[in-house]
């Protein structure tokens, strides 16, 4: 009978409410209840903890922890242990609330125009490929996005296997142009430019499916291509109305077939790249005969293999022939002018031009009187090229026409020490243009370091207390002094480039390029703190 008496003392001792000790006083203090705030007791430390909900007294954790925990779902409870106390009733547990996630109908939602003018946007910053191909995988509705004619407007066609074999290289050009029989009018409908790189067997089937499908486009390239005739040519002239812009640099073309591709379409024709050989000949006599009235670009440069054939080009005939020119590059070419015979008049002059490109590495030809009858009717110049070209001096280039000058590069780069450098007339080309030069390069120059002093110090004030619009200059080679390039960095506050390479009166450390404002910036304070060369 003892037993059953020591067990009902214990259950009644159970039952009795607990006399509140000093460790609960303390809790309560720190965390008082509803405040928010729950405590979480670790060996060194007390960490008080904001939880949403209010706060549970100590006594109220202490009975969570005593409550038996839920089996997890799809597992049997297990029996409880038989005591001679009653089960509590089981507390009702809150219903699981379901997690929220992503929408998986959200794209489907979006209307399908405002789908392809997202589409458009990208396209138009970095192009449809990769980015159509991999957004046409994503769901139904982005393919039928991508899949709109309206965003492939610029497509480039390479051909696979470039440097394998000709038999496979063959083999692999006549499967992409499987693949291009269902493309060409389901997505290539509205194309605009289009790309050609390193095509040999089946350029005449490519170029006969973009005449009978993409009626819309106004720029060819063909880059490393073989075999295209004066048939595909002129028949993609005939089919395509609005084509106006032809590349055709570094592919083997018979000068017949540009010949008969200009006579169909150079009433239209904008603009001509060309890769100079010894057919270029009769291309040129073409666009000198007037069939290209309205032309505005045309570049003609050297291969990867130079050619040494001096080009004919007579300059009054070019006026007459191409009187809308506003883009003129003759890019490494040895350009063998005609003189102007006696009792000859000037051509009317390039009254468009606004870019004028003779760059070269080897030797050339171009004089001051040269440059005179090539520009003295473009007032509107804006960039002029000359790198290479040492028979150009300051005074032939104070006495042209354009006065808003952006661009000029005077650079020498491979010349002979044979050739006659000009030693003075710098401050000539400054004064002209320092309030509106962005750009200057007279790398290579042999200008005197007084010369040059003189020729910076007109970035130093300018018309109207402006600041200098000058931000990339190169003084790559020349005799510039550190107190000279300090003053010009001070004064030009939008300078990002400069090239202090091979400058033999700066100090070591100093002598290379700068690109940015903080590296230009560095130079400055380098220069004020070096001690000057001896």
């Amino acid at each position: 009978m003892a037993a059953p008496a020591s067990r009902q003392v214990r259950r009644r001792a159970r039952a009795a409410p607990r006399a509140r000790s000093a460790e609960d006083w303390w809790w309560d203090r720190l965390a008082p209840s509803g405040s928010g705030y729950h405590l979480l007791p670790s060996d060194s430390m007390l960490l008080v903890l904001s939880e949403p909900g209010p706060a549970r007294t100590r006594a109220q954790r202490r009975a969570a922890r005593r409550t038996p925990r839920q089996p997890p779902p799809g597992r049997a409870a297990a029996k409880p242990k038989a005591t001679l106390r009653p089960d509590p009733a089981p507390s009702p547990v809150p219903a699981p609330t379901p997690e929220e996630g992503p929408d998986a109908g959200w794209g489907d939602r979006i209307p399908l125009e405002i789908l392809v003018q997202i589409f458009g946007l990208l396209v138009a910053a970095d192009g449809p490929m990769p980015f159509l191909g991999r957004a046409a995988r994503v769901c139904r509705r982005w393919q039928e996005a991508a899949s709109q004619p309206a965003l492939w407007h610029t497509v480039t066609l390479s051909s696979p296997l470039a440097g394998r074999p000709a038999k496979g290289r063959v083999k692999a050009e006549k499967k992409l142009l499987a693949s291009l029989e269902w493309l060409m009018p389901n997505r290539f409908s509205q194309l605009q430019r289009l790309t050609l790189i390193h095509w040999k067997s089946q350029v005449y089937p490519v170029l006969k499916l973009v005449g009978e499908s993409c009626p819309r486009l106004t720029f060819l390239k063909l880059s490393g291509c073989h075999g295209v005739t004066a048939d595909a040519l002129v028949m993609l002239a005939k089919a395509c109305c609005q084509l106006h812009s032809l590349d055709l640099q570094h592919s083997m073309v018979e000068s017949t077939a540009v010949v008969s591709f200009l006579e169909e379409a150079g009433s239209r024709m904008r603009k001509l790249w060309l890769t100079y050989s010894s057919q270029t000949t009769a291309i040129l006599g073409a666009l000198l005969g007037s069939c290209c009235p309205q032309l505005q670009v045309l570049e003609v440069s050297t291969g990867i293999n130079r050619n040494s054939i001096p080009l004919q080009l007579p300059v009054e005939a070019l006026q007459k022939g191409c009187p809308q020119l506003q883009v003129l590059r003759l890019l490494n070419l040895m350009w063998l002018p005609k003189p102007l015979g006696r009792g000859v008049a000037p051509g009317p002059g390039f009254p468009s031009l606004e870019e004028l490109c003779l760059a070269s590495s080897t030797c050339n030809f171009v004089s001051n009187e040269v440059l005179g009858r090539l520009l003295h009717g473009s007032p509107n110049l804006r960039l002029l090229d000359l790198r290479g070209c040492a028979r150009i001096t300051p005074a032939g280039l104070q006495d042209l026409p354009c006065r808003e000058l952006e661009q000029l590069h005077l650079g020498l780069y491979g010349t002979s020490d044979r050739l006659t450098l000009a030693k003075e007339g710098s401050p000539l080309l400054t004064q002209k243009w320092c309030h509106t030069l962005r750009e200057l390069d007279l790398s290579g120059q042999g200008f005197s370091e007084k010369d040059l002093e003189q020729a910076l110090a007109a970035f130093l004030s300018t018309p109207g207390g402006s600041h200098p619009a000058l931000c990339s200059l190169n003084l790559r080679g020349t005799r510039v002094t550190p107190s000279t390039v300090s003053s010009v960095i001070s004064s030009c506050s939008g300078l990002l480039y400069l090239n202090l390479e091979s400058c033999r009166c700066l100090p070591r450390g100093l002598k290379r390029a700068y690109r940015g404002l903080e590296e230009v910036q560095w130079c400055l304070e380098q220069l004020l703190t070096s001690p000057l060369p001896s």
